[in-house]
């Protein structure tokens, strides 16, 4: 299922990230799924949240740099191989590259999710039966 990621770059520097954390907080913005990069200088945390546009637009107001992405949710089997043959081999043998993924928790028993950066959004969407 397509659905919409918030990514906002963050400075590299004690309490930064608390300061976007308090913006969604004071929002009742509920984080979904958070995955952070970093580099020397700054970070990038992406996040799926309750309400994408809402959680983006508080950002923006408090002065941070933020982007909204297309990418894929994805339930698989939480089992040895789940990723591989549920996601990673779908999408290869059609030619979609995958960009990047993060995994985040599912309540239920014997499912995982990930959210997946694809080449083609909706190609993915047919191959992986979303």
């Amino acid at each position: 299922m397509k659905i919409r990621q918030v990514s906002v770059f963050v400075e590299n520097k004690p309490g930064r990230l608390v300061e976007m954390l308090e913006v969604l907080k004071a929002q009742s913005m509920n984080i979904q799924a958070l995955c952070i990069a970093e580099g020397s200088d700054f970070g990038i945390v992406r996040m799926i949240l309750s309400d994408p546009a809402k959680g983006a637009a508080a950002m923006r107001k408090a002065g941070f740099t933020v982007t909204e992405t297309t990418v894929l949710h994805a339930e698989m089997p939480d089992k040895p191989g789940g990723l591989l043959e549920t996601v990673a081999k779908p999408l290869a043998e059609a030619g979609i590259n995958l960009e990047y993924f993060y995994a985040f928790i599912n309540p239920s028993p014997g499912k995982a999710n990930v959210v997946l950066k694809v080449s083609d959004p909706d190609r993915a969407d047919q191959v992986l039966n979303l």
